[in-house]
């Protein structure tokens, strides 16, 4: 059990990104500054410093808090995943989705996706590519799953169709976030037509 100077210290640093992300949500990455998330947060700039080298440190710190909660939430699932494939799928994916806005905007995603592209070997560009690989994982994990009950071919490499189907969600998540008017349900309409025909494709067959 963690003593009081860890308690202490966990609370300080959720203080600061729950401070962080609803700054940024509210005026912007580029217009919040640290002294703001630091009066918002009650604390020092130096104790933000301590934690974080800078808003991207934060704005990344923020997607793994958004990721590992989509993570856990995907793992419930895999425990006991529905037994048809589009199912569990749509489920997974659902999770992924609708959770993708509770702690960032789309300004805020634009932001993070633009710094892993331009500062790929950072801390941050690192640490955002190990997230987006943790997701993949997953979904491979969970066609490995549909599988081995049966749902999907014997004969299909379950890591690259569970890659295909995570590019295919990241691709289309992108070109959503650089859409302010596209919705999270347009999203999913969209998502969904293109993952169908590739699940039908890879399908295990019907005993004739």
């Amino acid at each position: 059990m963690p003593g009081l100077r860890e308690r202490q210290k966990a609370e300080r640093d959720d203080r600061i990104l729950t401070a962080a992300a609803e700054l940024f949500r509210a005026g912007g990455y580029d217009g919040t500054k640290i002294e703001a998330i630091a009066q918002h947060a009650e604390v020092s700039q130096g104790t933000i410093y301590n934690y974080y080298e800078n808003k991207g440190d934060l704005l990344v710190a923020i997607v793994a808090m958004e990721v590992n909660e989509v993570l856990a939430a995907g793992s419930r699932l895999l425990a006991n995943p529905p037994r048809q494939a589009r199912l569990a799928v749509d489920k997974l994916f659902a999770i992924y989705l609708e959770h993708s806005l509770v702690y960032l905007s789309k300004e805020m995603w634009r932001h993070a996706m633009a710094i892993s592209t331009q500062q790929p070997d950072s801390r941050f560009g690192r640490s955002y590519s190990e997230l987006d690989q943790h997701l993949s994982d997953q979904v491979c994990m969970l066609i490995g799953l549909l599988q081995s009950a049966g749902a999907i071919r014997e004969d299909v490499d379950a890591t690259a169709a569970g890659q295909v189907l995570f590019n295919t969600l990241n691709m289309m998540f992108i070109g959503f976030v650089k859409d302010e008017d596209m919705t999270l349900a347009e999203l999913k309409r969209q998502i969904g037509r293109q993952t169908r025909v590739f699940l039908i494709e890879i399908g295990a067959k019907k005993p004739e």
